[in-house]
């Protein structure tokens, strides 16, 4: 009797291995681009660490809004977008759809759930093809490819593959890292479960599992694990900040908790998942018995509502690229020349759980962002892989900033348009290096902020129109849509701002140098990133939030085409709620863009960033 196998082979131009945010912006972003992709995912649920198996909101360089201004934007806040036009109360199972949806409706990506890379192979230094297994259909799948990205989290691609990789914290004299420890070292950052208690309004008995470890208030005296507020309070301030205050609390009965972490013992911290999955769960119902039975905590009325089962991980490997970002970077705000994405998150170490006499996380806050260079997204020894997520080539230092999953979404999405690009150019991502300007104007062109970089696209028409508005409000003049930069910065506007909306709407109107076969306008819209979109388990970040999607965006608005003052083409745009559109028509000859506002999503006044027009 023989042995049944089912096994298929396939080949796609670009193959991302992991369905994290960083892994779907990279393929959302390749696919977009032309290239046909395909998206490895070992779950039944993309977004990783922000899935409804994990379910910790999105964080990034804005840090929970205290530098609005550095919010993210790109696919990632599209993403979020389409969430909360759909999604006001915070349900897990609908972000899941959003997310879905979004990858299987997108042209050039197929899509692998429930499918695990269990090795790959290569020739020379080149990967030739990952082999998975699909479990759920019992089918084992041979995936070739051009360019891969790891996106696994883990590094799993790269280190499959034998690229050069680190853990845990090097020295302080390797690169001159003030705060690096004197001596290199294997610590980490650990995993950790979250739950979601919600308040019955009358008294919740709980009973301990026989599971459950025991904590007292002394272990757990570092660690905020009640409902009262103290005097300290400021919600300007990231909760990072509080980190360092014993005596703070966010009312963290009801969502948590980020500090149940644990690193492990072993060299490699993913050896060691299953058991430190095992001794979370004991953990995460031996502080919740504290909480409920250990003394007045403000928890009375509060009932488990949901108890993570799979753990979300800070750090394991980091794969090795041309350049290691270094704490020096960050703290300087450093622009590269070759500067793809950015971040602004603080560095911030955390410690294990059972490390009672220490505060769980040490924080290092600096002002703005710094951006991190290309050469940190692609393997120095494979010449067809790229790196998304917290695996990017990173000091632990930087690593501490780089790894929330805001910077790692967007580091993502620049990885997926630079391998679409060595597609379309037939070379390797050390050969884009060469192409920098043309893959960061792409970027600014899918709404993704560089800082230090504007448009200078030379194919937008726009840059050299001429620009009228029926009214503009003072200090946000018509002229800001073509002024290079898509968003509000700390020291400037960067909008065009209408006096109202009249009754037969606000008129933007664009006239080119010279007649121009138009063939697509791109219209990016004030949101207003002063106010939080996020998916969150946390009353108090939803508490920040306003319900429906923000009332700043465009709702209802036209495109006209004229040539000579009379309309040669119109498109109709209604029930708006995205930031950025693009208004694609068949080529047609005009010397004028005209836009009709006639509505927002709730605000009484136009605004709008950026126009760019194509032929």
């Amino acid at each position: 009797m023989g042995i049944r196998e089912k096994r298929k082979q396939e080949h796609y131009e670009v193959v991302v291995v992991g369905g994290g945010l960083s892994g779907m912006c990279a393929a959302l972003a390749s696919a977009r681009h032309g290239a046909r992709t395909a998206l490895i995912q070992a779950r039944h649920v993309l977004g990783g660490n922000c899935s409804s198996e994990i379910r910790m909101h999105i964080c990034g360089a804005s840090e929970n809004m205290k530098k609005p201004e550095l919010e993210e934007g790109g696919i990632l806040y599209e993403l979020m977008l389409e969430n909360k036009s759909r999604n006001d109360y915070f349900n897990y199972s609908v972000w899941d759809m959003v997310l879905f949806e979004k990858v299987k409706k997108q042209e050039n990506l197929t899509v692998y759930l429930n499918t695990v890379m269990e090795r790959c192979s290569l020739s020379g230094s080149r990967i030739t093809q990952v082999e998975c297994y699909q479990q759920t259909t019992e089918t084992f799948l041979d995936i070739k490819g051009d360019i891969f990205v790891d996106a696994t989290g883990n590094g799993s691609l790269g280190y499959y593959a034998g690229a050069a990789y680190r853990q845990g914290s090097e020295s302080r004299e390797e690169f001159g890292e003030p705060d690096a420890p004197e001596k290199a070292d294997n610590h980490r950052m650990g995993n950790t479960l979250l739950f979601k208690a919600v308040d019955r309004g009358t008294s919740v008995h709980f009973k301990r599992p026989s599971i459950a470890k025991t904590f007292t208030e002394e272990q757990l005296r570092f660690r905020n694990h009640g409902s009262k507020k103290y005097s300290t309070f400021d919600d300007s301030r990231s909760d990072n900040d509080y980190a360092r205050m014993a005596n703070f609390s966010t009312s963290s009965v009801d969502y948590g908790y980020w500090w149940i972490e644990l690193p492990g013992e072993k060299e490699d911290i993913v050896d060691e998942y299953e058991e430190i999955r095992d001794e979370l769960v004991a953990c995460i119902y031996g502080i919740w018995d504290h909480v409920k039975n250990g003394g007045d905590h403000g928890a009375e009325n509060y009932d488990l509502e949901w108890v993570g089962m799979m753990p979300g991980m800070r750090e394991s490997r980091r794969l090795e690229g041309e350049y290691i970002l270094v704490e020096q970077d960050i703290l300087s705000n450093r622009i590269f020349p070759d500067a793809v994405a950015y971040g602004g998150w603080a560095m911030d170490n955390h410690v294990s759980l059972y490390d009672f006499d220490r505060l769980p996380s040490t924080v290092k806050c600096f002002e703005g962002a710094y951006t991190i260079p290309y050469r940190c997204f692609y393997s120095k020894d494979l010449e067809n892989m790229y790196m998304a997520g917290r695996i990017i080539s990173a000091s632990k230092q930087a690593f501490s900033s780089t790894r929330v999953m805001g910077t790692c979404a967007i580091g993502g999405q620049a990885v997926g348009t630079a391998a679409a690009m060595c597609i379309r150019y037939g070379c390797g991502p050390r050969a884009i290096a060469s192409r920098m300007e043309e893959l960061q104007q792409q970027l600014l062109k899918d709404d993704c902020y560089l800082p230090g970089y504007h448009n200078t696209d030379r194919a937008d028409l726009a840059l050299r129109a001429a620009v009228f508005a029926s009214s503009e409000k003072a200090g946000s003049p018509c002229s800001n849509v073509i002024n290079g930069v898509s968003r509000d910065e700390k020291e400037k506007k960067n909008l065009w701002e209408s006096d109202g909306i009249k009754p037969e709407g606000e008129v933007l109107t664009l006239t080119l140098e010279k007649p121009e076969k138009v063939a697509q306008v791109r219209l990016t819209f004030e949101p207003n990133f002063h106010y939080p979109i996020k998916l969150t388990l946390s009353d108090r970040r939803r508490a920040q939030q306003r319900i429906g999607v923000p009332p700043e965006l465009v709702k209802d608005y036209d495109v006209i085409l004229l040539n000579q003052g009379k309309p040669v083409k119109r498109t109709e745009i209604r029930g708006n709620y995205q930031r950025l559109n693009v208004v694609d028509f068949e080529p047609e000859l005009c010397d004028q863009v005209q836009m009709l506002f006639l509505n927002t999503n709730g605000c009484k006044d136009i605004m709008v960033q950026e126009v760019r027009i194509y032929c």
